[in-house]
């Protein structure tokens, strides 16, 4: 249970991003709304989560899936640049998302 309340908060933490992003620097209140609703959901989650994980592994694998999320959802929608390097670093990330999930128990 505790990780797939990780990866519904690691999921809204993405959604945090974009909302961010659409809000133009919360100039545009729907947006900026969606932001802070999304961003609290994301955390309250991420604390249930870490009653049963270890902080370090919960953590690192929340902010993995966000940035990972966030990169690619920008490259596919805002067009953000999708270079090779990029990629692979993004595929770094999840590697590192991947190996703490394989080694913890919890």
């Amino acid at each position: 249970m505790a990780w797939l309340l990780l990866g519904i908060a690691g999921i809204l933490e993405i959604a945090f991003a974009l909302c961010m992003k659409a809000s133009d620097g919360f100039t545009r209140w729907v947006p900026g709304l969606f932001t802070v609703a999304a961003g609290l959901a994301s955390v309250v989650l991420l604390s249930m989560a870490l009653r049963s994980l270890p902080v370090g592994t919960g953590y690192a694998v929340w902010t993995g899936i966000g940035a990972a999320g966030t990169a690619v959802l920008g490259m596919v929608l805002l067009g953000d640049p999708a270079s090779p390097p990029r990629i692979f670093c993004i595929l770094l990330i999840l590697a590192g998302v991947i190996g703490l999930k394989l080694v913890t128990t919890g």
